[in-house]
């Protein structure tokens, strides 16, 4: 049987007075936010963190570099025919993509936070950081299947959910970056099937 599994879409949004912030936290030298902070998270799967090992992230999945340049592709067709604008490649975004599905594949879990519990906005900080911007927010949308899949089958499945379709959709993006990993007989949530993860990082700063 193909199991097709979208997760929640998330969306964090942080504006600062001056230098370095992450969701809502001030800098280590004192800057305080302005504005305000705002997540959401709308589940629609499981989130939970099976081994805590040491193993290393990237130990045993295998990234799927074609899957992640097709789904960029049929994303920005997409949006073309919507009206919308193409978003930009951000190797920033796409480390966090990456490394995120690496986790997610070797750890046994899905959700949005890491298997240490740090939430995806200030995972994405790290490789997408907020710096001396007035403006900043990022988005996420994932997915776990255990058939073989291309961009477009991956960004169909989005389109199906509302709230990932409104993310993958939404106007105000500017960057963005997929992580495709493969892993065979993966653990936890996944049972031991053998399963291809997405993870699609979105942001905006200004």
């Amino acid at each position: 049987m193909t199991l097709l599994r979208p997760q929640n879409v998330a969306a964090a949004l942080v504006r600062t007075a001056q230098g370095n912030a992450v969701a809502g936290r001030p800098t280590p030298g004192g800057r305080r936010l302005l504005g305000w902070v705002l997540a959401l998270a709308v589940s629609v799967g499981l989130c939970v963190a099976t081994s805590a090992g040491a193993r290393s992230p990237e130990a045993h999945a295998s990234a799927l570099r074609p899957l992640e340049r097709s789904a960029l592709t049929e994303m920005n067709a997409l949006r073309r025919q919507r009206g919308l604008v193409p978003l930009r490649l951000s190797a920033g975004l796409a480390a966090a993509a990456r490394r995120h599905s690496m986790e997610m594949a070797n750890r046994g879990y899905f959700g949005h936070n890491s298997v240490s519990g740090e939430v995806f906005s200030r995972r994405i900080a790290h490789f997408y950081p907020i710096g001396a911007h007035s403006f900043w927010w990022v988005g996420e949308n994932l997915l776990w299947s255990s058939a073989e899949l291309n961009g477009a089958a991956a960004l169909n499945v989005w389109l199906n959910s509302p709230e990932h379709r409104a993310t993958m959709l939404s106007a105000r993006w500017r960057d963005v970056g997929v992580g495709a990993v493969y892993t065979r007989s993966a653990t936890g949530v996944y049972g031991g099937r053998d399963v291809t993860i997405v993870t699609a990082d979105f942001g905006v700063r200004s």
